[in-house]
């Protein structure tokens, strides 16, 4: 539904950029009755604009949400050998020193806390992750 509303933004727009730029020369001639007409296709286009780039927003955010999700859409759901100690999705790129955890980046942004924790990069390497899951299956 998003998508569409987003062509017919987009369809909008371009019929009121072109009346804006149609309006504007007619201000613009030495006998012309009305220079204001500048300053008011100057507007019909701006307003054209704003609703193509409002069509583009909506189409992108309608990508946005269709698009396959990285973490939750493994393939298999099976958890990585040697991978997060918490979700077992993704390879490790940080280990937290205290609870003894290696995590991905995912899980780090919900454990992070600077005032007990203190982080190493970690010591397993994300191609030893990837061979070993590809001898597992």
């Amino acid at each position: 539904m998003q998508s569409k509303t987003g062509n017919w933004m987009l369809a909008i727009g371009a019929v009121v950029v072109v009346i804006g730029l149609s309006v504007m020369p007619a201000g613009l001639g030495q006998n012309s009755p009305d220079k204001n007409l500048v300053g008011v296709g100057a507007a019909i286009f701006a307003m054209g604009v704003l609703f193509a780039a409002m069509g583009v927003y909506f189409k992108s955010k309608a990508l946005q949400s269709s698009g396959p999700k990285t973490a939750e859409n493994a393939t298999n759901n099976r958890p990585v050998r040697g991978g997060c100690d918490r979700c077992q999705a993704d390879a490790p790129v940080i280990q937290c020193k205290v609870h003894q955890q290696h995590l991905c980046g995912v899980c780090l942004a919900e454990h992070y806390d600077f005032r007990s924790c203190v982080y190493a990069p970690s010591t397993r390497r994300a191609a030893a992750v990837k061979s070993m899951a590809a001898r597992a299956r």
